[in-house]
């Protein structure tokens, strides 16, 4: 099959924005394929992609400092249209031989903007001092001179040059960020850029991503087989299913139960994959191993290791079982890749993820990862153009060590027991107040302290329950909930009335940064 979906595509280069991800998904949204690569990428690459339009991102630097992030000046004579945004429309002026300056009034967001000039980037938008349109401005630098050949096409009461364009050739700037919600007409702009100006037609959907890849996962799997570590999460689900799709009884899915899972996932595992897609599934009940590998770990970094070396012990004796594997098909996101490319190249650890990133080499197989063109969003879609029951497809993001890490302390049968009662009284008040698919995650976290408490007349001295709710586009940041009170009230009841071991609980009003979504 001929791969259209990815002919006609948007180069995004990364100066370090913390928005850059969001212009993928907006263009992406606009059913187009692009891809963030780092702002450095050189010539030969930017040609061998062969973008129909390039963006340049914002970012915190100013031009004019010494070591600031620059491209190759050559990209804006290779005839293919380029969008600077803010930093990015910064550096466009600036190699352009224009001159960019510390502003003596800088803008941080809300902005009305002005229109000049309602053609190519604004087309479609009302123009003049009598019209203004609300923009998201984050920026102390400004353009004071335009290069030649420039033009301003909109601006503001702080900034004479908020948007400019090359009189003759496709070069295009905004000072202000189309991307983020705040700006009114920002989706409308990126529509103009990539459809009027670079004149790229929407194939990127998701039927066509999973035609594509089907067949791409035929063509490279051909007689031989595959392995797939299955969790019952999001990811590992929707590629189980995607490859069982390509290439069928070639493909054996692998479920460790390590006995950190919510209560009954092991059987809804086994009920949807097994009886429901009739995929080959080895099931293998590890929590006995676990629990004693854990016992009397404590450090939260280390019972990941413990328990990601476990996974990968587990999955590489299981998989030299069913023997004669060439294929490991995992869950790889395209935020994954993003992050090992990034601006600043890998970022520091904050906590070790849960992978099976020693298998291929213990194991001498080839990776497969049909979702790491991908943002969670689209997985989701792919999810449900597959036919997915929507609860899995909606699932909240669970971590790999499962609720070993949502028990701070040392993790125990007993432990385990009295937060999956807690965790399932959570999800399930959430399901039912029709909140669990408008938050990211909901969640119990079982506290290594005891508290006083009274219950029948009697003293009690038992265990504490932390809620953690929080709302997030990408868990990159996130907030609080702000959930009813009459919600926080019947969870924490059913909690302590029900959950035998508990008699407090408390809500967790921190957000991310400076906390983190999971409390290990």
């Amino acid at each position: 099959m001929k791969d259209n979906i990815h002919a006609e595509k948007i180069l995004i280069l990364d100066f370090g924005s913390q928005y850059t991800q969001l212009i993928a998904r907006r263009i992406r949204e606009n059913k187009v394929y692009c891809e963030i690569h780092p702002f450095n990428l050189s010539l030969a690459a930017i040609r061998a992609f062969q973008p129909r339009g390039i963006i340049l991102s914002g970012g915190p630097s100013s031009v004019y400092d010494k070591g600031a992030p620059l491209s190759t000046p050559e990209i804006y004579n290779l005839g293919v249209p380029v969008l600077g945004i803010c930093y990015g429309m910064q550096l466009m002026a600036h190699q352009s031989g224009g001159k960019v300056a510390h502003a003596a009034k800088r803008e941080y967001g809300h902005a009305d903007l002005f229109i000049d000039d309602a053609r190519d980037l604004f087309y479609g938008l009302e123009p003049g001092l009598e019209k203004t349109h609300p923009v998201w401005m984050s920026h102390g630098d400004k353009v004071n001179r335009l290069p030649a050949g420039f033009a301003p096409v909109a601006h503001t009461a702080h900034s004479p040059i908020a948007a400019l364009r090359h009189r003759e050739r496709p070069l295009f700037g905004v000072q202000f960020h189309p991307e983020v919600v705040h700006t009114s007409i920002g989706n409308h702009i990126l529509k103009n850029f990539i459809r009027r100006i670079c004149k790229i037609k929407p194939r990127w959907t998701m039927k066509s991503f999973i035609e594509t890849t089907v067949e791409a996962i035929k063509e490279k799997v051909g007689p031989d087989r595959a392995i797939c570590g299955l969790s019952g999460g999001v990811d590992s689900s929707v590629v189980a299913v995607l490859m069982h799709k390509a290439i069928g009884q070639q493909l054996t899915c692998i479920f460790v139960n390590n006995g950190m899972l919510r209560r009954s996932e092991p059987e809804s595992v086994r009920n949807l994959f097994m009886r429901h897609y009739k995929i080959k599934l080895a099931d293998v009940d590890a929590s006995g191993y676990f629990l004693k590998q854990l016992k009397g770990v404590v450090d939260p970094e280390a019972k990941r290791r413990i328990i990601g070396h476990g996974f990968i012990h587990i999955f590489e004796k299981e998989a030299r079982r069913i023997g004669k594997v060439k294929y490991l098909a995992q869950g790889t996101l395209y935020p994954d890749v993003i992050e090992s490319v990034s601006f600043k190249g890998p970022s520091a650890i904050i906590k070790t993820h849960h992978n099976v990133g020693g298998l291929p080499e213990i194991m001498k197989l080839e990776l497969i990862e049909p979702l790491r063109e991908l943002f969670k969003d689209e997985v989701r879609k792919v999810g449900l153009e597959l036919g997915m029951p929507r609860d899995i497809v909606y699932r909240q993001p669970f971590p790999g060590p499962g609720l070993a890490i949502r028990i701070l302390g040392e993790v125990t049968a007993e432990r385990l027991a009295i937060l999956r009662e807690a965790d399932a009284i959570v999800l399930g008040e959430m399901k039912k107040a029709g909140l669990y698919r408008k938050v990211w995650q909901s969640f119990a976290v079982l506290l290594p302290i005891k508290t006083v408490g009274v219950m029948g007349d009697q003293r009690t001295y038992e265990h504490v329950i932390a809620l953690r709710v929080v709302d997030s586009l990408d868990a990159m940041t996130a907030d609080w909930s702000k959930i009813p009170y009459n919600l926080l009230s019947t969870i924490s009841n059913r909690i302590i009335n029900e959950v035998k071991g508990i008699n407090r609980v408390v809500y967790d009003i921190s957000s991310k940064p400076p906390s983190t979504i999971e409390w290990e």
